[in-house]
């Protein structure tokens, strides 16, 4: 029988403090609108600054927000002393990127001690709230523990 998951009580002020050190994530706008254990959620603005040539958000933006959501998703559940790497992912661009906003949910399909499998959604929001999705992807992190220059 598999052990229960226990979420370090701080977790929240960790993942918000780490989110808070990515230049990436604050050059394109980009806001944490949720943060449970195993689930965290970014959203963006559109801005022209990121877009492609037809006008659609570059799927390059779109595959770092998800593996930013991802990322912190698995984060929400490592010890207190973890930092988080991505290993791999893989993204399917479903639609095109249009929206008013978009929303990147990141969610743990299987946490463990050292590697943790997680799944995203991207979605369009239109000015009305309705909500497209455009990407999805699967990634696999990796808790790192005693790695200099890596940290929570």
């Amino acid at each position: 029988m598999a052990a229960k998951f226990i979420p370090d009580p701080d977790f929240e002020r960790r993942v918000r403090a780490s989110f808070a050190r990515q230049n990436a994530m604050t050059a394109i706008g980009a806001e944490l609108t949720l943060v449970t254990p195993g689930i965290v959620e970014i959203e963006m603005p559109h801005s022209s600054s990121f877009t492609q040539q037809h006008g659609y958000l570059h799927a390059g933006v779109i595959a770092m927000a998800l593996d930013s959501a991802c990322g912190y998703a698995a984060f929400s559940m490592m010890p207190p002393d973890a930092g988080v790497l991505t290993i791999e992912f893989k993204v399917n661009l479903l639609a095109p990127g249009r929206g008013d906003r978009f929303l990147f949910r990141g969610s743990v399909t299987k946490p463990g001690r050292t590697i943790v499998v997680a799944d995203g959604q991207a979605y369009g929001m239109a000015a009305d709230g309705e909500a497209r999705l455009i990407a999805t992807m699967t990634g696999t992190m990796m808790t790192v523990i005693g790695r200099q220059g890596v940290e929570g």
